[in-house]
């Protein structure tokens, strides 16, 4: 089978490698659409462990199943995540399952961006789902962000009729504006420095975008009845947008931080200011079984649009240049393989 070896974000090499054969437990998926995710991106995270076949925004079929693997049979389709948790420890039992010491391990081999991926039995058990037949296999390789948007957001307590301003208007920004938008946030602003991702933002129904160049304190009040936002949401890991959070929130609102930046970066910010107003910051990583559940029915019922999302396909042959157009977007959101 063929394989996209990862070594660099310039350097990625299609290679052939012998179809995994499935063992006790596990299922073999022949993988039909895998998108590339913004984390695939972070050199700084991803080149200490190259080389190696990345991917874990997939949908497929099952090829082949392995003894013992009941509910999946040849032929099914599915979606699958790489990250399941033990559901055993006490982060679990306290529905903390993203700090399980389990889920960042990789239940897949080799990775999403391959022609075949042999999926593990924790994650056969608990990461592994059917995919309606109303559901592409690229719209449903978007239940794992779109899983980390839903088990975010719940985690930062939104509520509805909140405003809410998101910094970073890139795939993960537009999930977050379309999922609050369903829970009834509003009025929702968007931010960003690039104009067609701007554009994307108002289509996918922000009540304003502004460039992140602008005066978005002013324009967030001006737009909010002289208030900032109860909730800001930053999807990218720039450090400018990072700081702006602070600015833009209000006293007792909170600011939902779903990406990581440099690993060298420190935040440093007054902190009795924000002890007096409240504010409550949280962070979120990675999704819950059920957040994946709640997000492959979000897609099958239409709620959130992910088809919409998708500007760019590629195969796995072409990959490069998919990460090419990935690192340097112009007018891109989703880009999708099809191995």
């Amino acid at each position: 089978m063929l394989a996209a070896v990862y070594h660099t974000n310039s350097d990625l090499r299609v290679e052939e490698f012998p179809r995994p054969e499935p063992g006790e437990g596990e299922v073999l998926i022949r993988i039909r659409a895998s998108g590339i995710c913004g984390s695939d991106l972070m050199e700084w995270y991803r080149v200490p462990k190259a080389p190696l076949v990345l991917g874990h925004e997939v949908a497929g079929e099952i090829a082949e199943t392995g003894p013992g693997v009941s509910g999946f049979h040849a032929g099914d389709r599915v979606v699958a995540t790489h990250h399941v948790p033990c559901n055993e420890c006490r982060y679990c039992l306290s529905d903390r399952h993203t700090n399980c010491p389990m889920i960042r391990e990789s239940g897949f081999n080799p990775g999403g961006f391959s022609e075949y991926v042999c999926v593990a039995p924790p994650n056969v058990e608990r990461g592994v789902f059917h995919l309606p037949e109303s559901v592409s296999f690229e719209e449903g390789s978007f239940t794992e962000p779109l899983g980390c948007v839903t088990r975010a957001v719940r985690a930062a307590g939104l509520r509805q009729g909140e405003s809410v301003t998101i910094l970073g208007s890139g795939t993960a920004g537009l999930l977050c504006l379309q999922y609050i938008l369903h829970l009834g946030a509003g009025p929702v602003f968007a931010t960003d420095s690039n104009e067609f991702k701007l554009r994307k933002a108002m289509e996918f129904g922000a009540t304003c975008a502004f460039s992140s160049s602008d005066d978005t304190v002013s324009l967030v009040r001006e737009n909010n009845s002289g208030y900032l936002s109860d909730m800001v949401i930053v999807c990218t890991g720039a450090q400018a947008a990072i700081k702006s959070a602070f600015e833009l929130v209000s006293p007792s609102g909170k600011i939902l931080f779903f990406a990581p930046s440099d690993p060298e970066f420190a935040l440093d910010f007054p902190f009795n200011e924000y002890w007096w107003s409240g504010v409550r910051i949280v962070s979120s990583y990675a999704a819950a079984p059920k957040d994946l559940q709640e997000a492959l029915s979000l897609i099958g019922e239409g709620a959130v649009d992910v088809e919409k999302m998708i500007t760019h396909r590629f195969s796995l042959e072409d990959i490069q240049e998919g990460f090419t157009l990935a690192e340097n977007p112009e007018e891109s959101l989703k880009i999708m393989i099809s191995p």
